[in-house]
């Protein structure tokens, strides 16, 4: 079998796995929806207010978008890998031509059109319920995937070091709360004291949300709403490196048996 069918035959299995766990299929599409139903429609945004929600609707967007790409690919990802480590089914693939490598890139491409699809639906629902005005710039189809990818990469060092499978959703919770909230997503730079600005610049989550943010809704982005001044392109770029290092080091932390 070729590469190509390796991943493809990989992808479907994975797919399939997804589909059959209905609690997952739940959770990836309607737990955002019901973020945008209480913070977008009922709790709304307040101009003339003070602390959070103080923005106009069209700012928050890409943090609920960073809802489905950060939270889904860790738990996923991570529960994935423990849970092939708790049965030795990576001892079981290491006798078959595929690699450690293209088994989490099938993940990923599993996770890309998951959370596509999950992303169509929370900027609809954001639109409908807001009244966000945003720009379909196509940026936003670079964005999603390689957010999508760096978190698939965090999640597989999160399942390969994780001492069992709900070690691994619980290690996925304690990292991906703190990084939705003080990622620029729904809690502005301005409202964190400056010694921890330096710790949001190192949060890949920021330069999603900062970049999307830029690209679908320039117009809410303003002095105190970043930490680092980047164009679009310029944070997708340092994105895209961290996508790139936390999928290889993924790869590598994958064990072939255990």
């Amino acid at each position: 079998m070729s590469r190509v069918g390796r991943v493809r035959s990989a992808s479907t299995a994975a797919a399939r796995s997804f589909l059959r766990r209905r609690v997952a299929v739940f959770f990836t599409f309607f737990f955002p929806a019901i973020l945008v139903g209480i913070f977008g429609a009922l709790v709304q945004t307040d101009a003339a207010g003070a602390g959070l929600f103080t923005k106009p609707a069209s700012y928050y967007v890409p943090g609920y978008v960073a809802v489905v790409v950060l939270f889904t690919p860790l738990s996923r990802v991570g529960s994935e890998v423990a849970r092939h480590r708790e049965h030795n089914r990576f001892e079981k693939l290491a006798t078959t031509p595929l690699r450690r490598w293209e088994w989490l890139l099938a993940q990923t491409l599993v996770n890309v059109g998951i959370i596509g699809v999950a992303t169509v639906l929370v900027l609809a629902l954001t639109t409908a319920l807001t009244g966000a005005t945003i720009t379909l710039s196509p940026l936003l189809l670079v964005y999603v995937p390689v957010g999508v990818a760096c978190f698939c990469g965090v999640g597989a060092l999160l399942g390969a070091f994780a001492d069992s499978q709900d070690g691994a959703v619980t290690a996925s919770n304690a990292i991906g709360l703190p990084l939705l909230f003080l990622s620029e997503t729904f809690v502005q730079p301005a409202l964190l004291p400056e010694w921890f600005h330096p710790i949001v610049a190192l949060s890949p989550l920021t330069y999603f949300s900062q970049g999307l943010r830029q690209a679908i809704a320039p117009a809410s982005t303003d002095a105190g709403t970043v930490v680092l001044d980047l164009g679009p392109l310029a944070a997708l770029g340092v994105l895209a490196v961290a996508a790139l290092g936390f999928l290889a080091a993924g790869a590598l932390a994958i064990p072939r048996t255990d």
